[in-house]
């Protein structure tokens, strides 16, 4: 389905159109979770204009294809078209395996911030668990596919990974969480 013009006036009374056709309420479950996945989108786009390096930017471009596919699969039900594919997962399982292999240890939880980019990759990292939870919450409701989900969960584990990564570039030392303060 594609996008041909903004305003039809088909939502002012409080419905809105899956890409089956289907209508159903903007408070929906699938259409919560559509929106909890733009948001993110959004935000990943925020970090990465952010970004110099033009690694950290493909990556950041490519996880934005990669939840409009998850938002896809969302807003066509009862299909058995997967436009996210299980590769995707593979590569951010690489891409945190070998970042971990370059990282510290972590000793305790870190504070985030440090740097513009930085804090923009936190708060995509947390936006990604609210996204997880309202797909979790989806998934209870209506059986859908669970790549999704995992696709999240690795996915908030990268942008934390990332933000740690970043850090390092940047020469920044991680603040950690003191207990007693």
């Amino acid at each position: 389905m594609r996008i041909t013009k903004v305003t039809t006036k088909t939502g002012d009374g409080g419905k809105t159109s899956l890409g089956n056709g289907q209508r159903v309420h903007k408070n929906h479950p699938i259409i919560n979770t559509l929106g909890e996945l733009d948001y993110l989108n959004s935000i990943i786009g925020w970090a990465e204009v952010e970004s110099a390096n033009e690694s950290y930017s493909r990556e950041l471009k490519n996880i934005q294809q990669d939840i409009f596919n998850i938002s896809g699969d969302l807003s066509l039900p009862n299909s058995d078209v997967s436009l996210l594919k299980e590769e995707r997962i593979i590569h951010l399982e690489k891409m945190i395996k070998s970042m971990n292999e370059k990282l510290p240890p972590l000793e305790e939880f870190i504070l985030p911030g440090g740097s513009e980019l930085n804090a923009r990759l936190h708060i995509a990292r947390t936006t990604c668990r609210n996204s997880e939870r309202s797909l979790v919450s989806l998934h209870l409701e209506h059986d859908k596919n669970k790549i999704h989900a995992k696709y999240l969960n690795r996915l908030s584990d990268y942008l934390f990974l990332l933000a740690r990564e970043v850090a390092q570039s940047e020469n920044q030392n991680e603040e950690h969480w003191e207990l007693e303060k």
